[in-house]
């Protein structure tokens, strides 16, 4: 038998709390094993219970600022291996951008609306418990727009997509080096071309970085459901 994956709540709003509870709860694979209302609560209750994932606000007390995307990153360094599932009533893409300013493995930002929608919700835990990332279609078409036109994917070489995909990893470039077996220098010009087909030139570099990776990972979710099978 399958283990139950193990996800602790963070969000100071009871109403939001019970209905991400119980959106969760009604899997016969999750179980929430604790609900808090700010983040210094949740930081206790992961180190205290070692979830598989946790489900937090961005703001919440004591400066409604991103204190939900902070604990997060603390909780990463801690445990890295954590999951962590983000909701959000903003689509801002730059909230997307702080979460996902280390990496992208374990990490999902979705809109707080998607509490709605159960099966999405329960999808991002268990794709973040396996490693992998999604993000809110609507941020990444906040970022899109932003921009003002689709970032151009189809005007990357298979080269390029391969170095794009492995920087959705969250890899270094010296880590997409050791990957590709190739010298580091070679996989900058890759990055770097990749930064340009995609308009990213005028970005801080931490940006344009995150910002590919958003513009990839809308790509992949647009080619398939997502939330295949999930119930």
């Amino acid at each position: 038998m399958t283990p139950r994956l193990r996800v602790v709540v963070a969000d100071d709003h009871y109403l939001v709390r019970e209905g991400v509870r119980r959106a969760l709860g009604s899997n016969a694979d999750l179980d929430v094993i604790a609900v808090v209302g700010d983040a210094t609560e949740l930081e206790h209750a992961v180190d205290r219970e070692l979830p598989d994932a946790i489900v937090t606000d961005i703001r919440m007390p004591p400066t409604h600022a991103t204190e939900g995307i902070d604990a997060a990153h603390r909780i990463r360094a801690r445990h890295p291996r954590i999951g962590i599932v983000v909701l959000s009533q903003y689509s801002e893409a730059a909230y997307a951008m702080d979460l996902l300013r280390d990496g992208t493995a374990g990490m999902a930002y979705l809109l707080k609306e998607r509490i709605g929608e159960p099966r999405m919700l329960v999808t991002a835990v268990r794709v973040v418990v396996a490693g992998g990332s999604q993000i809110d279609p609507d941020v990444v078409g906040a970022l899109v727009n932003a921009r003002r036109t689709a970032p151009p994917l189809a005007a990357l070489t298979d080269r390029e997509h391969e170095v794009l995909a492995l920087m959705a990893e969250g890899r270094t470039n010296a880590g997409i080096a050791d990957e590709l077996h190739l010298s580091e220098s070679s996989i900058e010009k890759y990055v770097s071309s990749v930064f340009t087909k995609l308009g990213l030139t005028d970005e801080p570099r931490v940006h344009r970085r995150v910002a590919a990776v958003l513009a990839h990972l809308h790509d992949r979710s647009s080619a398939r459901p997502l939330d295949p099978g999930a119930g």
